[in-house]
């Protein structure tokens, strides 16, 4: 239904909870006006540590292995502004998906389980996954942490896929590699992100650059991603985030109906422990 959608951007919080579309058209916050590209200086954290004081030394960039996201071709992608007051400023549930490639994968979780690519998340509030050119990237469950992670390959594009599943409007605020999809700087729950109404969909196809395109997802080496190019920091690539927020005067049975299922298959009694020879434990 992406084509009956157009993206709504959540702007930034004005008085009376009314968001306004003030990011500048154009270039974009983080892209650099003749579309080049530098290495960031590194950040002076770790000055503050001791000269003698012991700690481990990251890699650097060109060293490390696997996927990373980059910054892709622009694509035509419009929003508008909409008003959309949170219920609260903590989100009703946030969820995380690990990428990389298939030899990183199998590096990364021990007997990984394949799994639908489209998953439930903020307590079924939504169901989202990873889709490559030719649909949902291969999807797994690691045995043991229930961590989920989708396998890509090098110079691809993806997009980010949510669905609405509950009956209100709610808002989705998305992360790569630690970085907004918004403004790509630093992500935070503060910062605002995407309204999906009722039962719709929503593709997130790149970094925003105005009000309308996006740098597409795309696949890269660690030493090429969008975090090492634009913030010279790696320390958050491999990662896809996302936190949802319900709306605020919205009943919670709307935006949440399987609470109700829930409630209804709930047990007065637990099962009482069984015996060896198969009766009931009597104390």
């Amino acid at each position: 239904m992406k084509h009956n959608l157009i993206h709504s951007l959540a702007g930034i919080l004005a008085l009376g909870g009314l968001f306004s579309c003030s990011t500048q058209m154009g270039e974009g916050p983080n892209r650099p006006a003749d579309g080049s590209y530098k290495e960031a200086p590194r950040r002076s954290a770790d000055s503050a540590i001791p000269w003698n004081a012991s700690a481990p030394v990251a890699p650097a960039p060109a060293e490390r292995p696997g996927l990373a996201t980059g910054w892709g071709q622009e694509q035509n992608s419009p929003i508008y502004s909409q008003s959309f007051v949170r219920s609260a400023a903590k989100p009703a549930g946030v969820d995380a998906i690990y990428y990389n490639n298939p030899a990183g994968i199998k590096a990364m979780a021990q007997a990984p389980e394949r799994v639908n690519g489209m998953q439930a998340a903020a307590g079924g509030l939504v169901e989202w996954g990873i889709k490559g050119r030719a649909g949902l990237l291969p999807a797994y469950k690691e045995w043991g942490y229930g961590r989920r992670l989708v396998a890509g390959s090098a110079d691809s594009t993806y997009s980010i896929q949510v669905k609405n599943r509950s009956r209100s409007t709610l808002e989705v605020v998305a992360s790569v590699d630690g970085l907004d999809v918004m403004d790509g700087t630093a992500a935070t729950y503060a910062k605002r992100g995407y309204l999906i109404a009722p039962g719709e969909a929503l593709a997130i196809d790149g970094f925003r650059t105005s009000h309308r395109s996006v740098a597409a997802f795309k696949f890269s080496s660690v030493a090429d991603s969008y975090a090492n190019l634009r913030h010279g920091d790696t320390r958050n690539v491999g990662v896809i985030g996302l936190a949802v927020f319900s709306q605020k005067g919205v009943s919670p049975w709307t935006w949440m109906p399987d609470e109700v299922n829930r409630r209804t298959t709930a047990q007065p009694f637990a099962v009482p422990p069984r015996s060896a020879g198969g009766r009931s434990v009597q104390f």
